[in-house]
């Protein structure tokens, strides 16, 4: 096989290629070029960082002809013999498939050998942390007393998992995730080494995929051009290989979550799922594009933004959303993305975020409008009641007047159109049977239907069934923007609730605000109907007196 990945082509050779590490790979060349190098080092950090190409120049830079040297030759015999491996004093051992302490005494025989080739014998045993308790202890003994011609480097992800034993007798060096700049600028090195063109647009979004890890970035991008044409490497290369998507999509799918649209929002969700891109990812994109957000607006630093690029839409975005709900909409998406983790249908909990952000806005919204009318309105009542006091009886007309249904007006920007006819017709019909039967059906309704149609269920949360009749039921949603989306599974939702309840009905939605309007003004009717009906068949006396005086002053006696 004569083709050879990236990532080892490119694999380190001397510590200067060790990318983003400065503050490791100085102190090791002062430390040997002092000669007061340590028997043994831990080197820990994240994944793709250069600890066991670190730990390997180590190992050529103490054995090196020309040593004391701050970098390793790569020409003499032990230098080359240590790159191919030839060289049996200088050995690798991955500690998740040699764990046993069996293989850790055999380590612990050989170490009182002198090396046969080399100065130094260097032992770097990776992933180290998963060494059992017991080969942890057949370690020990040997960090504790080590001959002077051996060097242990121990290499690993999770260092809380080794004991402090173990490291306590180690000089401990902490790889740092690197930065995006230092992976792009590593990447066009590369590239322009490889003849390959490629977008810097395009070579951010390996490095943001890369999360930190330059071993990452590279295979990254060693897929990517292999599935991009003519040496030409792309972002819509990257993105598809990735599955990430691209920061003009995120932008768009942000302003229509912060402009209440959840139709579009909901679509572009549905476009990016149909493309291939991971849910996952995708609320993972988001949630750091709506962090670049929030840094940008306090302190417009480009250096702290981690995925976003900040041009003309990103800076307008920046000073149109509100920061808190950017922090509430960063909550929801985190939450999300932990139950997203122990599920199979992903796209309904992303869905059901994005509808959990627009509620933030219209919950805003309807706070910002209905609070000025309710002072108005108890304003009003105050004045009235202060009237009454004054005169001491009550006034009749004025609570004619209070009890006269309030006009149903359709506000401005309304999108969903209130049935009220026709709920107000449902109610004449009503009866409270039919309602329990459909009340104490409806939470196995609602498991049926997840089962059969999630998208049709993700419209129904949150729901409650306020009133029933043969042919229809009236449905209460939290906002109006729910009424509308349940429109478009109203056909399936009647169907399945049609074989629960042994009849087919009519839903009819209605927004929980309009709902508790609508009831009042049913309810107020009913009983002045009552009074009226009773007025009629009183006696003409009493009820001239009623009329003169009012019901608290007036006493009737047979």
């Amino acid at each position: 096989m004569s083709y050879q990945a990236l990532y080892r082509v490119w694999r380190p050779k001397t510590f200067q290629d060790v990318v983003g590490q400065s503050h490791i790979t100085r102190t090791l060349q002062n430390a040997i070029v002092q000669n007061k190098f340590t028997h043994a080092y831990l080197f820990s950090g994240p994944r793709g960082t250069g600890k066991t190409s670190a730990a390997k120049i180590f190992a050529k830079a103490v054995n090196c002809e020309r040593s004391p040297v701050k970098e390793p030759c790569n020409e003499c015999a032990a230098c080359r013999g240590i790159q191919d491996g030839s060289i049996s004093d200088v050995i690798e051992i991955d500690a998740a498939s040699n764990n046993s302490v069996e293989q850790i005494r055999d380590i612990r025989d050989h170490v009182k050998y002198a090396p046969s080739a080399v100065k130094y014998k260097v032992y770097i045993i990776d992933e180290v942390h998963m060494l059992s308790i017991s080969a942890f202890n057949a370690l020990l003994k040997t960090l504790e007393e080590p001959p002077g011609h051996v060097i242990f480097i121990l290499a690993t992800t999770e260092p809380h998992k080794i004991p402090l034993t173990i490291i306590s007798r180690c000089q401990r060096f902490d790889f740092k995730r690197i930065s995006q700049q230092s992976i792009v600028d590593r990447l066009k090195h590369i590239l322009e080494a490889e003849q390959v063109q490629a977008d810097d647009e395009a070579l951010l979004t390996v490095a943001l995929a890369a999360e930190g890890g330059m071993r990452d970035a590279l295979s990254l991008l060693d897929q990517a051009i292999s599935y991009s044409e003519n040496g030409e490497l792309s972002l819509d290369d990257v993105l598809a290989v990735t599955g990430s998507v691209s920061q003009k999509r995120l932008g768009e799918m942000v302003q229509a979550l912060y402009e209440q649209d959840a139709r579009l929002s909901l679509n572009m969700v549905d476009e990016a799922i149909q493309e291939g891109k991971d849910p996952g990812r995708l609320v993972f994109d988001l949630i750091y594009y709506l962090r670049d957000l929030l840094l940008y607006q306090n302190t417009p630093d480009v250096e702290l933004l981690e995925r976003a690029i900040p041009d003309e839409s990103f800076q307008k975005l920046a000073q149109s959303a509100e920061p808190a709900w950017i922090q509430q909409a960063i909550s929801i998406l985190n939450q999300c993305q932990q139950e997203m983790k122990w599920t199979t249908t992903p796209k309904i909990f992303l869905e059901m975020a994005f509808l959990k952000m627009v509620d933030l806005q219209q919950e805003k919204n309807v706070n910002q409008s209905v609070s000025p009318q309710l002072m108005q309105r108890l304003e009003q009542l105050e004045k009235e009641l202060q009237a009454l006091k004054q005169a001491g009886v009550p006034a009749a007309e004025g609570s004619v007047t209070a009890s006269q249904p309030r006009p149903k007006t359709n506000p401005r920007g309304r999108k969903y159109k209130v049935p009220f006819e026709r709920i107000r017709h449902v109610l004449d019909e009503a009866s409270k049977k039919e309602l329990q039967s459909i009340q104490s059906q409806w939470a196995a309704f609602m498991d049926s239907l997840k089962q059969n149609s999630p998208p049709a269920h993700a419209k129904l949360i949150n729901s409650q069934p306020r009133a029933a009749s043969e042919k229809a039921l009236v449905l209460s949603f939290k906002y109006e923007i729910h009424c509308s989306l349940m429109l478009e599974n109203q056909n399936t939702i009647e169907s399945l609730l049609a074989d629960f309840i042994g009849k087919t009905i009519t839903i009819i939605p209605i927004p929980e605000a309009d709902w508790k309007e609508l009831r009042e003004e049913y309810v107020r009717k009913q009983r002045q109907q009552e009074q009226d009906e009773s007025e009629e068949t009183e006696d003409p006396v009493v009820a001239e007196a009623r009329k003169l005086v009012g019901d608290e002053l007036l006493e009737i006696q047979d």
